[in-house]
């Protein structure tokens, strides 16, 4: 094989060689990017949970009180109730 050959053969393996390489970096620096894009909107989504999960606990604090308040109603009413049922029991005594 001549000198002149054996260049040209040389030059076509580093070429394509390259070539290869730079498709590679460019895949590369695609999955890069869409690493950051999903990374980017995974972030997004933990905020709006974390938000929605703030929403939540607000709701079940109020939730406990009111429940809390209810509770403290129906003693009240329980107490007026049997109140009212022992002078009526009373009355029907006499």
């Amino acid at each position: 094989m001549s000198m002149k050959a054996m260049s040209e053969v040389a030059s076509e393996g580093s070429g394509t060689d390259f070539v290869s390489l730079e498709e590679k970096i460019y895949r590369t620096i695609e999955m890069l990017k869409s690493a950051r894009e999903a990374k980017a909107a995974v972030e997004r989504d933990a905020a709006r949970l974390r938000e929605q999960l703030e929403m939540r606990e607000e709701e079940v604090e109020t939730m406990k009180a009111e429940l809390i308040a209810l509770k403290r109603d129906r003693e009240d009413v329980k107490g007026r109730v049997e109140k009212m049922l022992a002078q009526i029991d009373a009355i029907a005594e006499d």
